[in-house]
């Protein structure tokens, strides 16, 4: 059992007891395994108004949806006890209502009314109540096929076998309640025509996994007893056990069930262990928790195979014969791949000591079913834990439902009604009950003698509801407890990464500086180390003019014994790099081996035409250069020593040097 925790302050407010009768219409939750949710989707509508507040009839219907972030929840209303169901009466005279503005419990998906938990918590919804806050029908876990009373004690079959289980189930103990037939046993209506089905009601215990359109005893999920011929019945099979049952009487409903089991802690794939999945939405203006529903196992629908042979029977060997219309095809044939080996088949646990027992009219009927399936859930395969694993690593980022492999602490056996075809029963959990049991029901039914101090064993199915409430709010409190340690640890870790990230930072800063520095220093290194560059060339710069020599000087000797008798004609040299320089030439420089010939700018008191910038000049008898104005030639790139012309050019200075001499 779970430990017990304070339950909460309930808040007295209209929004919790006011019990509405307007009609609307009906929009059942949509059932999609694959829907995912984000749980920080932002929601602009408004919180809906509670069935007492103006507004509330006109409730618009929507499918669910996820709820607001946090920060928008600030404007829903916050509530201890969930808006109650619409009610819709099915006449003006009838007492049984159909509910809407309600998500029932459909194939694979669970409901459970959720509310805004307290300021200052870190999680941001609670488990809370429904009203009327008692044992009575769940408004949630039953078929829509079944009509219920405003208190939901009162049930109504339509049509087929439908079923309802009540709001708190039983996981250990020793638990009794009673069921008054109104209309049962094949009794017919007045109006009904002739070959038509009388109503007939089924009675037992069944589990969550346990099919609401379908009647009690269907599969091995639920153990039941009918009212046509008192037969009990599970995995629809029927066999003798007690006395049959109409309208009028009373049966008595008993359960015995062992301490519940405590988890492993070594093994953290105990079924046993506590741990709910469950996403909270909004439907309608209401906030419930959505989760998935436990699935049926394999093993147990196995055991609904009628044509199964027996264990000890041989296989019949296979023909060698080939078929005459079939092709003998790889993916068909005997040369196919084998099929993979189906999973071992996993052990379906039972609870030792367990029993279900009957009473009509305070007349025992004996132990019907005995060692009780047990309610945990199979312990999940390793390979289905790795794929499970790897589908939740793909999913990163989003919400979605994924399976529970552990006990979510609301599973065990809950009270099943099953009624057929207009058939009505009224619950009675007690603690008054019409035909009381005796004090040790287990006493009387193994046939030993009774307790002496007549101490009270079992418990009424009513004390069951407040103790099961208080289990759920301290599975809160703990899923708190936990969070808030989750919070302080994601909290530790997003500090030490920004310190890493901040000393990273402060690193590649330190790294950036020290490097610019050295830049730095090896520019202003090599700034040092090259030469000064050479000035720039003004635009006022101009080109050296040698000055005329002055009037009375002798003009210097050029070193020429005797002039040349003639001068060879410019077609009759040689040119090139070899050619070697008139004999006139090189006998004006006899005196001077190895040094280069002169030309008229080196010569003193002689201006060479060559690279210069007067142009044309006219040269007067004291040897003064007058210059001529002319346009300035472009500036011609420098001759190569070799060059002919210079020759030619030296000869036309020496030609006017001894015109000036005769």
């Amino acid at each position: 059992m779970l430990v017990r925790g304070p339950s909460p302050a309930r808040e007295d407010s209209p929004a919790s007891t006011a019990i509405p009768l307007t009609a609307a219409p009906v929009h059942h939750a949509h059932n999609n395994k694959k829907r995912k949710h984000n749980a920080l989707a932002s929601h602009t509508a408004t919180a809906s108004p509670a069935p007492s507040e103006p507004g509330s009839s006109s409730l618009n219907p929507a499918e669910n949806v996820v709820l607001p972030s946090y920060h928008d929840l600030a404007t829903r209303p916050r509530l201890t006890i969930s808006r109650h169901p619409v009610f819709v009466p099915l006449d003006e005279r009838s007492p049984y209502n159909s509910t809407e503005q309600l998500a029932f419990n459909r194939i694979g998906f669970r409901y459970m009314p959720a509310g805004l938990a307290p300021p200052g918590t870190t999680l941001p919804f609670r488990t809370i109540e429904s009203a009327p806050a008692a044992s009575r029908v769940s408004w949630e876990d039953r078929s829509p096929f079944v009509k219920v009373t405003q208190d939901g004690l009162g049930l109504l079959g339509e049509k087929g076998f439908r079923s309802a289980r009540c709001n708190a189930p039983v996981r250990e103990g020793k638990w009794y309640m009673e069921v008054a037939i109104e209309c049962g046993g094949g009794e017919r209506q007045a109006d009904a025509p002739p070959n038509k089905e009388g109503a007939h009601v089924r009675l037992g215990w069944g589990r969550r996994e346990a099919p609401l359109n379908g009647p009690c005893g269907l599969d091995g999920y639920s153990y039941g007893v009918r009212d046509k011929t008192g037969e009990k019945v599970t995995l629809s099979r029927p066999r003798p056990y007690g006395r049959a049952f109409h309208s009028g009487d009373v049966v008595g409903m008993y359960i015995s069930l062992p301490p519940l089991r405590q988890p492993n802690k070594n093994d953290q794939h105990d079924p046993a262990h506590v741990h709910r999945e469950r996403i909270a939405i909004e439907f309608k203006g209401q906030e419930y928790f959505e989760s998935l529903e436990y699935p049926q196992s394999k093993e147990m629908i196995a055991l609904m195979d009628f044509s199964r042979k027996p264990a000890d029977s041989a296989p019949v060997p296979p023909s060698t014969k080939k078929s005459a219309t079939v092709k003998n095809v790889p993916e068909r044939g005997r040369g196919g791949p084998a099929k993979p080996e189906p999973p071992p088949s996993r052990a379906l646990p039972t609870l030792p000591d367990s029993n279900i027992a009957f009473f009509v009219n305070g007349e025992s009927q004996g132990v019907a079913f005995r060692d009780l399936y047990d309610f945990l859930p199979l312990r999940a395969a390793a390979n289905a834990r790795k794929v499970a694993r790897e589908k939740s690593r793909a999913r990163e980022g989003t919400r979605q439902h994924k399976e529970n492999p552990f006990d979510d602490g609301c599973i065990g056996y809950f009270p099943f009604i099953s009624l057929f075809n207009g058939a009505r029963v009224r619950l009675n959990p007690g603690p008054d009950f019409a035909f009381p049991p005796p004090p040790d029901v287990d006493a009387l039914l193994s046939g030993r003698a009774k307790n002496e101090d007549d101490t009270r064993t079992w418990r009424p199915l009513s004390e069951r509801y407040t103790e099961f409430m208080e289990e759920q709010w301290a599975l809160d409190a703990t899923e708190e407890v936990d969070a808030r340690v989750e919070a302080a640890q994601r909290d530790e870790l997003q500090r030490a990464e920004d310190a890493k990230k901040e000393k990273r930072e402060r690193k590649r800063t330190q790294a950036d500086s020290r490097k610019r520095a050295k830049r730095e220093a090896e520019l202003a290194a090599a700034a040092a180390a090259a030469p000064a560059p050479l000035p720039e060339p003004s635009a006022s710069a101009s080109y050296y003019v040698p000055k005329p020599e002055p009037e009375g000087e002798p003009k210097p000797d050029i070193g020429f014994t005797e002039p040349p008798a003639a001068l060879p004609m410019e077609e009759d040299m040689r040119f090139g790099p070899d050619a070697p320089l008139p004999a006139f030439v090189l006998s004006g420089f006899a005196g001077d081996e190895g040094s280069p010939v002169p030309t008229g700018a080196s010569t003193p008191g002689v201006q060479s035409g060559y690279g210069s910038e007067l142009g044309d000049a006219e040269i007067d008898a004291e040897g003064d250069a007058e210059e001529v104005d002319v346009e300035p030639e472009e500036e011609e790139e420098e001759e190569d020593p070799y060059d002919p012309y210079r020759a030619s050019n030296y000869r036309s200075a020496m030609r006017m040097e001894m015109e000036e001499d005769e």
